[in-house]
């Protein structure tokens, strides 16, 4: 073990080599890391605060205090050792600051050259900066001259101080983990967000620069690729027939350059399969230069061989598939900006495309036709919602839905349903949820549809509005003249939606 680390007590040393302590700090990656203006702001408000020549920004390390800020002591070394620390003593303090109104009267500084040296210094205040649930550092101010006590308020604001270095370190080390992160796990889950297996679809995302796809087993199939290994964009080319190839490279080449929606229809070389390819460029450089690619592959053999009905599904598909891809889009990206976190992200925005695919399954299964609001509310409740033990009460006459209809009616059940079981009447044992609708046939056709929580957790207030109450208020946007209403009264939250109905 090191001198510095013998010179400190025992009960200071244990505090200091604390194994959870240091992984937060290393987890951090901060320590040793160029001056940063955010932090050098806030020693200079310490000392502005307190009326003091020196204040200091510090993290405590195993053998080492280091220096995130230093204001008053330019030209000081970064570091120094824990031996002459007085943060370390206030990390280990079992107060939640520590001050000194006179070191060279204190047996535990007396003899420190910052006391007794050239620097002479004789007060000190500091507080723990705690990330994590852990003590890394402290915010701290330093005098010359010996104080005999401190003027109120100035300890509490010496706190909010700690508490913003402890939201700017965690902020800087989220910012730091997405710029990390951020092109793997979107590449992840927009391979996942385009799996609409219930579809047969393809899905694929291109990395440009890199030259290779991410892609799902379905697209595999669909151009004979090997099951396991990376995808290249030439192997992709290369199984398709060589008189659809020029077209479709030039249908590439326009959307990299032009930013159009990649549409093409090739023949594959194995089994002369006829694939529809739909791509769009997602992500750009500074300079405008494409970088990633994503898109959606279907099988349409079988429709090819009849020209009437080849024309009126492809019609559909490429307003279906458009609509899916911006609709997963923007629903990726708001949860991406609501839930920053992977994890959370993951969980979110994994929910909420599981219920646009369940839409288009039960769409899927009636040729886009429409579908029966039973089977709307079965996808998000179970098949067995109407039977419930008494925890769902449903009533009215099932009925078909549009397609856009049972979409939008789709997430916002969604939305509702993870709501109650998180925070509201599912969330508890005697909660439970009503809904109820009827068709209204005056002024306008239309379904009216009441979702009704009851007997959960008391509702306080109106939330801040989230991208959860965005999505069900929103939910609908694309059927002209529907209303959305979500309210929070205090006996649970409450839906009331309507929606024109096409004339029977």
């Amino acid at each position: 073990m090191s001198k510095t680390k013998d010179t400190l007590p025992t009960a200071i040393r244990r505090v200091v080599e604390d194994p959870d302590r240091l992984a937060v700090l290393a987890e951090l990656q901060v320590l040793d890391s160029p001056p940063d203006a955010d932090f050098d702001r806030l020693a200079r408000m310490a000392a502005a605060l307190f009326g003091a020549p020196y204040a200091q920004v510090t993290l405590v390390d195993a053998s080492r205090q280091w220096y995130r800020a230093c204001h008053g002591m330019e030209g000081a070394p970064s570091q120094t050792g824990l031996d002459v620390s007085f943060c370390a003593h206030t990390i280990a303090a079992d107060a939640p600051q520590l001050v000194v109104a006179d070191l060279s009267a204190d047996p535990r500084f007396g003899d420190n050259p910052f006391v007794a040296g050239w620097a002479g210094i004789r007060f000190y205040a500091g507080v723990p900066i705690v990330v994590r649930g852990q003590r890394i550092g402290t915010v701290c101010v330093l005098d010359r001259v010996a104080r005999s006590d401190v003027a109120p308020g100035l300890l509490p604001q010496l706190h909010d101080l700690a508490d913003m270095a402890a939201s700017l370190f965690a902020l800087k080390d989220e910012s730091r983990v997405r710029a990390r992160t951020a092109a793997a796990l979107m590449r992840e889950e927009w391979r996942h967000a385009l799996t609409l297996e219930a579809g047969k679809v393809g899905s694929w995302v291109w990395d440009i620069a890199g030259g290779e796809l991410a892609c799902n087993d379905m697209f595999r199939r669909m151009y004979d690729l090997p099951e396991a290994g990376p995808v290249r964009i030439g192997a992709v080319l290369n199984a398709i027939r060589p008189e659809d190839r020029g077209p479709v490279e030039a249908a590439i080449a326009q959307s990299l350059e032009g930013g159009t929606d990649l549409e093409a229809e090739v023949r594959a070389t194995a089994g002369n399969r006829w694939l529809a390819l739909r791509g769009r460029v997602y992500q750009r450089d500074a300079a405008g230069q494409a970088q990633v690619m994503m898109g959606v592959s279907l099988d349409i053999t079988e429709d090819r061989r009849s020209a009437e009905q080849t024309q009126r599904l492809l019609r559909e598909l490429n307003h279906r598939v458009k609509n899916t891809l911006a609709m997963i889009q923007s629903v990726a990206r708001q949860t991406m900006r609501q839930t920053p976190e992977p994890t959370l992200f993951m969980d979110a925005f994994s929910g909420r495309l599981r219920a646009i695919s369940e839409a288009h399954r039960l769409l899927a299964d009636q040729d886009w036709a429409g579908v029966q609001l039973y089977a709307v509310i079965a996808s998000q409740l179970g098949d067995d919602f109407h039977t419930g033990a008494g925890r769902t009460t449903v009533r009215g006459d099932d009925i078909s839905l549009p397609p856009d209809h049972a979409l939008g009616l789709a997430l916002i059940l969604h939305e509702l349903t993870t709501n109650a079981h998180r925070h509201g009447a599912l969330s508890g044992e005697h909660g439970r949820v009503e809904i109820s609708w009827a068709v209204e046939e005056q002024p306008v056709r239309g379904l009216r549809l009441a979702w009704q929580e009851r007997e959960g957790p008391a509702v306080a207030a109106a939330p801040e509005p989230g991208l959860g109450t965005r999505l069900i208020e929103r939910g609908l946007a694309k059927v002209l003249d529907s209303e959305v209403t979500l309210g929070f009264d205090p006996e649970g939250v409450n839906a009331r939606i309507w929606m024109p109905l096409p004339a029977e």
